[in-house]
């Protein structure tokens, strides 16, 4: 799953240039989004308990809700993948948990 294409990675920008590029910084927060949530889903489907999977589950829960903020450089790309991130973990979660109770039964 591709985030951003080449395109819209920013140049490199000096840290003691006194200036500094908007779109880094919107490009910054989307890529920790994004990649935050990837690597929850990735620590989700591991877990071996329920407890570690519903906290990975609100952790990439937490990471839709902040991209949901307006005027935060959050792009609509952005958004659309953690959405789907987060309904592959809604599925992921609620198989587990079925699979759990399965076994238990």
């Amino acid at each position: 799953m591709s985030v951003l294409n080449q395109s819209q990675v920013p140049e490199f920008i000096d840290p003691s240039s006194q200036e500094r590029h908007p779109l880094m910084t919107e490009t910054d927060i989307n890529n920790i989004l994004v990649n935050g949530a990837m690597i929850s889903l990735s620590k989700l489907k591991r877990a071996r308990s329920f407890d570690a999977r519903l906290y990975y589950y609100a952790e990439i829960g937490v990471y839709l809700e902040v991209s949901l903020s307006r005027g935060a450089g959050i792009t609509d790309e952005t958004r659309e993948t953690l959405e789907r991130i987060h309904m592959e973990a809604t599925h992921e979660h609620m198989d587990a948990n079925k699979a759990l109770n399965q076994r238990l039964s």
